[in-house]
């Protein structure tokens, strides 16, 4: 892994760049599966699952055996672990419940916000070699806690048409019955256009591989997506006061989700830098997905800068998915962030906690979108209206600024709509 000294700022641009593939090939692929099911509906679904994934599902929807079966399966002490994550992440959200806004602006004209439940929501959990359904807690309980009324999952079977038992009982336990056996760009179109088992989603939620991303990107024009999510990423901000071995440590979690992924290292002095890099090489030998996380150790970077300042600048250039500082005084150093995902406080705080069980959200911004967007909450799951009463007293008091205002941008209708009703009043007066 390279390690850059005290870098000038005219390469910070550079060192704060994620992986870029070409898409071009999959950016094609995808188009022709999203129009292949847009217009082919579930037969599309078939043919292209059992031409992609290796098995031609007969009932695209999880029976309610392979709920009971999934019950059977689960071992009890993972029950529990599921269980006790759900109830933090719970507590956290319940927390993040949208209070009604009532004012009186002035005299006679009362404004009014209130939170609605997004109605159809479509949750993407990806199956393969790592089934998330950590992601089923992060996802279906802020969307519980917000209301929506219908809420279905799309996740990849294996060859033998099984949903991943894991999977299937976390949703069942975020009280999710509705669960359908499609992945990859094929489940993206169909909650996006619908089919005859599937019906449109207003938004879809949910991380995945090149071809989901890129589906959600492509159908955003049309549907609500949760955000353009890309490749796991951390970066680690420390100085004396951190641990080597558990700055490598956290720097590997993120590490073995992909070989895309990223892990970054901003830190006081070379020598911590290389004690991290030694800790990498002894912590990894152990990994049983130790070629994944070479190969995301490949594009990760260790930036090693004298002045404490820039370590701070320089986690704000980046915009990182998940941020831990490892750092005297934390705090201190967090009220200087402008732009993470989340954000991890101290030496006894690792990411992982984040992506299970300390109550927050772990789908977050990647690829710097930290700068303009947050992660998932309870009011990803809801839209807000507006409403307004003006009394006939609070209309004329306010009659002069609107006139005013609509005449200024030439828009004598506007005008008038406040004119004939002050005239009428006049009138009936």
């Amino acid at each position: 892994m390279d390690i850059v000294i005290n870098p000038e700022k005219s390469r910070w641009s550079e060192l704060c760049s994620r992986k870029n593939d070409d898409d071009t090939l999959i950016r094609k692929r995808v188009e022709q599966i999203i129009s292949q099911v847009r217009s082919g509906g579930d037969d599309a679904m078939r043919r292209l699952t059992l031409e992609i994934d290796g098995f031609l599902p007969v009932d695209l929807k999880v029976s309610e055996k392979e709920f009971q079966d999934a019950e059977a399966v689960v071992p009890e002490s993972l029950k529990k672990a599921i269980s006790s994550a759900r109830d933090n992440i719970l507590k956290f959200h319940n927390a993040q419940r949208f209070s009604e806004v009532e004012v009186e602006t002035s005299p006679g004209v009362k404004c009014v916000q209130r939170a609605l439940p997004i109605e159809r929501i479509g949750l993407y959990i990806p199956g393969g070699s790592a089934p998330l359904f950590s992601t089923v807690l992060m996802l279906a309980v802020p969307a519980m806690v917000a209301g929506c009324p219908d809420i279905i999952i799309c996740t990849p079977a294996d060859r033998c048409g099984k949903v991943a038992p894991q999977v299937l009982w976390t949703a069942q336990l975020c009280g999710v019955r509705n669960v359908y056996k499609t992945g990859g760009a094929i489940a993206v179109a169909a909650m996006a256009y619908g089919t005859e088992s599937i019906s449109r989603r207003d938004k879809i939620f949910g991380p995945g591989n090149r071809y989901v991303t890129i589906a959600k990107q492509i159908v955003s024009g049309e549907v609500a997506i949760d955000m353009p999510a890309g490749p796991s990423e951390v970066m680690i901000l420390s100085d004396e006061t951190a641990v080597p071995e558990f700055v490598a440590a956290d720097m590997l979690s993120q590490a073995e989700h992909g070989p895309d992924s990223q892990a970054m290292l901003v830190c006081h002095c070379e020598a911590f830098a290389k004690a991290v890099e030694k800790q990498l090489e002894r912590l990894t030998a152990r990994l049983p997905r130790r070629s994944i996380v070479e190969r995301s150790l490949d594009t990760s970077r260790m930036i090693v800068f004298d002045n404490k300042d820039d370590i701070v600048s320089f986690a704000n250039e980046y915009a990182p998915e998940h941020l831990i500082i490892s750092m005297s005084d934390p705090w201190k150093v967090a009220d200087g962030i402008k732009a993470a995902g989340s954000v991890f406080i101290g030496n006894w705080s690792p990411e992982s906690a984040g992506d299970y069980a300390s109550g927050t959200n772990h789908t977050l911004p990647t690829s710097a979108w930290a700068r303009s967007m947050g992660g998932v909450n309870v009011d990803s799951f809801q839209r807000k209206i507006t409403y307004q009463e003006l009394t006939r007293e609070g209309l004329s008091a306010l009659s002069g600024t609107i006139v005013a205002m609509a005449e200024g941008e030439g828009l004598d209708a506007h005008a008038n709509a406040v004119k004939v009703r002050l005239n009428a009043d006049e009138r009936n007066s």
